[in-house]
């Protein structure tokens, strides 16, 4: 993926999360996409904070968007790799996170990473402060 091409995804990305568009950023992603995250670790310990398939995957982000109404992301920089995307951006709460993507032929995502620069990825995506 080329540097055009991955700022187009991550324009895409944003703007279908800031619209709270679920079906948006899901048609990125192929159906037996892995994600992995230390949120989803946190809030549903019985995935282990691995999600496999668009349907988890889907619950798992409905969840988010359903206990954080203001959820907004704002990209700072845009990776690419041979076949890896990396989305930095900064969260509705201040935080810093990588979404790392791994793109197929077609250009959809087989597999996202979500990282973070704090152990409580939790805490700073604003999950723990929501369900508190």
């Amino acid at each position: 993926m080329d540097i055009v091409e991955a700022r187009k995804f991550a324009d895409l990305w944003v703007a279908a999360w800031n619209a709270h568009d679920l079906d948006a950023v899901l048609e990125h992603f192929t159906e037996d996409a892995l994600f992995t995250s230390p949120v989803a670790a946190a809030i549903l310990p019985e995935t282990k904070g691995v999600l496999r398939g668009k349907a988890a995957i889907r619950a798992y982000w409905a969840f988010g968007l359903e206990k954080i109404q203001d959820l907004h992301f704002e990209v700072i920089d845009v990776y690419t790799g041979l076949n890896t995307l990396v989305i930095h951006y900064r969260n509705h709460t201040g935080g810093l996170v990588n979404e790392v993507l791994q793109i197929n032929a077609e250009g959809l995502v087989i597999r996202g990473d979500g990282t973070y620069l704090v152990a409580d990825a939790a805490g700073v995506s604003g999950v723990r402060t929501v369900q508190s």
